[in-house]
């Protein structure tokens, strides 16, 4: 067992999905929350509704990181199916924790881990009634047991249990008998606490737990957005939960009959196709409106994108990424759509990408998406991954700035076409490839065709070569213009310990926290380097600027085939042999092991090298 491990291990339960575990495991999570202590967890589940194994990995980090290790101290293996290979997972010293109630004389043949057996089981069939309640309380039972083994303070998990069960006294009651069969079990036949332990901090205070589809429903309800269509697709659909929940506390008002008025709209539509369809109707009308999905829907998407794109007809779609091609995993995550949404549609066609790295990100580039879409007149899509968006993240506080103005882009109003002597939708009048728009309704003067067809810089139908490419060029000059009003990439410097490498990293969204602990763990091994992290695309001039200043430059991203590298390359004309791929593509979140590990191989190739 790992010695005197305090505030600073994983712990991972390993379930069967539909077994009320889910709950458990949150009560877990949040008591160590309340504690004080930073905590990250991260729920790895089937895409059925019950019967597959679950995972839920908890980890406790006294130093406030937020990614996996890629390791596990304390395994919790309450399914019968996984025991095997939850016992495999854990390395020499670490502690199993399982049902005894059908003892398992295999989980004993590793002299090198702790096993700690106990009969929830038994218990809870002995104690309750109902089949129902025998099978959710053993998830409480072995909280109660790791409130014992680790030290939880008894009374921040009874507060919770308050607070979840305020109006159901006998569900309140049922849950408290439980934990204190596993805890009395745990304290009469075990030595507790373990080694790993934790003991109350106070780095928690102005932190919340949340997930990115949350903050992102969040940041679009203060953004201004009124209108989303979209189809339910995992893992974005809690986005849209969240939004409407958070219409209807901050959107609704009340009518001269005191009868609810919403002043919002939410369409679920057939499919991804009418989805898109009603975003871009919406966004002509003048409302700011966007819809979520994932890959399988950008797939669909495509088509309207393009559109969106020719006609410069606003948009946001949040895409959560999952693991792909085709279904592949809903439920496992991925960066495997940059390049199909940065050049979604057939044709030349560049959209603009966000990469949030975390939930506060998730919320903050709603905000910037909204206003880029409509300062640019163009499809903005976030891209999200499941880690970000249905992982429970420690973040801070999410502040409001009350000056905030959504900036609504070059849009004429009717006095404005009234002093013109003819308006023309797609003339580049100032210089920045951006035209001026108007929206229906505010006068004739500024009535036009939505073109999707061929046409010239004054919004007339064409198939002359010279006045089609006219438009095209200056479509991709709008990415210059992108490039510079998007989020700019952010470079934190090596650490300054007289250990001067030659290579570099680049990366972007959810691989951040992975790449923040890499860093200081290499550091206290003497290894440090620039990192650089892009917020987004058409990439900012000082990316370029950036890699031109390194022999290497390693690109962590999670696919196969290196999709931010690509773009790198093609973009900016970079060699691809200076660009090398750290890739993972798993299924699940990159952990700092992975990186720490690639990285501390380069390092070694490099010395082998300058010493001979």
């Amino acid at each position: 067992m790992p010695d005197n491990r305090v505030n600073d291990f994983v712990i991972k339960v390993a379930n069967v999905n539909g077994t009320g575990s889910a709950s458990a495991n949150g009560l877990l999570m949040k008591s160590i929350f309340r504690m004080g202590i930073p905590v990250v967890g991260k729920n790895f589940f089937p895409s059925n509704i019950q019967g597959l194994p679950t995972w839920y990995e908890i980890r406790v980090t006294k130093d406030g990181y937020t990614c996996r290790t890629g390791s596990t101290d304390i395994m919790v293996a309450m399914n019968a199916e996984t025991y095997a290979d939850d016992l495999k997972e854990l390395p020499p010293g670490g502690v199993l924790l399982y049902d005894s109630t059908w003892p398992r004389k295999d989980l004993l043949q590793r002299e090198d881990v702790t096993v700690i057996g106990i009969p929830f089981s038994a218990m809870c069939n002995k104690a309750f009634d109902s089949a129902r309640a025998k099978v959710l309380m053993k998830n409480v039972a072995y909280v109660g047991a790791l409130v014992a083994l680790l030290d939880i303070e008894m009374e921040v998990v009874e507060n919770l249990l308050k607070e979840t069960f305020a109006s159901k006294q006998h569900l309140m009651d049922s849950n408290m008998q439980a934990i204190s069969m596993g805890y009395d079990y745990a304290m009469e036949h075990f030595d507790c606490p373990l080694n790993c332990r934790l003991e109350r901090m106070d780095k928690t205070d102005g932190y919340v737990m949340v997930d990115g589809n949350t903050t992102a429903g969040l940041g679009s309800v203060y953004a201004g957005a009124t209108v989303v269509s979209w189809y339910p697709i995992t893992p974005s659909t809690s986005l849209i939960d969240a939004y409407s929940l958070f219409c209807k506390q901050l959107r609704t008002d009340k009518d001269d009959n005191d009868e609810p008025v919403n002043n919002y709209c939410v369409i679920q539509a057939e499919d991804e196709l009418a989805a898109i369809g009603m975003v871009l109707g919406a966004n002509w009308n003048g409302a700011r409106a966007f819809t979520s999905t994932s890959g399988p829907g950008i797939s669909l998407m495509s088509e309207f994108l393009g559109l969106a794109y020719y006609a410069e007809i606003p948009a946001v779609i949040f895409d959560v990424q999952r693991v792909g091609p085709s279904t592949g995993m809903p439920t496992r995550t991925q960066q495997c759509d940059i390049t199909a949404a940065a050049y979604a549609s057939h044709g030349d066609t560049r959209h603009v990408l966000l990469f949030p790295a975390d939930p506060t990100e998730c919320f903050e580039m709603a905000l910037n998406a909204f206003d880029l879409a409509e300062r640019l007149q163009t499809p903005v899509i976030v891209l999200s991954d499941l880690d970000i968006g249905m992982n429970d993240w420690m973040i801070p506080e999410i502040t409001w700035d009350e000056s905030y103005q959504p900036d609504r882009g070059k849009v004429y109003d009717a006095e404005a076409l009234r002093d013109m002597d003819k308006f023309y939708r797609y003339l580049d009048v100032d210089g920045d490839a951006i035209p001026w728009r108007t929206l229906p309704g505010v006068d004739p003067r500024g009535a036009y065709f939505v073109r999707g067809s061929g046409h010239n810089q004054y919004g007339g139908y064409t198939e002359k070569s010279d006045e089609y490419q006219e438009v095209l060029d200056r479509l991709r000059r709008k990415s210059d213009t992108a490039a510079t009003l998007a989020p700019a990439p952010v470079i934190e410097k090596g650490a300054d310990i007289g250990a001067e490498t030659n290579w570099a990293v680049i990366s972007i969204g959810s691989c951040h926290g992975a790449i923040v602990e890499a860093r200081d763990r290499l550091a206290a091994d003497n290894v440090a380097f620039d990192y650089l992290r892009i917020k987004a695309f058409p990439f900012d001039p000082s990316v370029a600027e950036f890699i031109h200043r390194f022999d290497r430059v390693f690109v962590v991203e999670q696919n196969r085939d290196a999709q931010l590298r690509q773009m790198l390359s093609n973009e900016l004309e970079i060699d691809p042999a200076k660009l090398i791929p750290l890739l993972s593509y798993d299924g699940m979140p990159v952990g700092s092991d992975f990186i720490v590990n690639a990285l501390s191989a380069e390092t070694a190739q490099q010395q082998t090298a300058n010493a001979s």
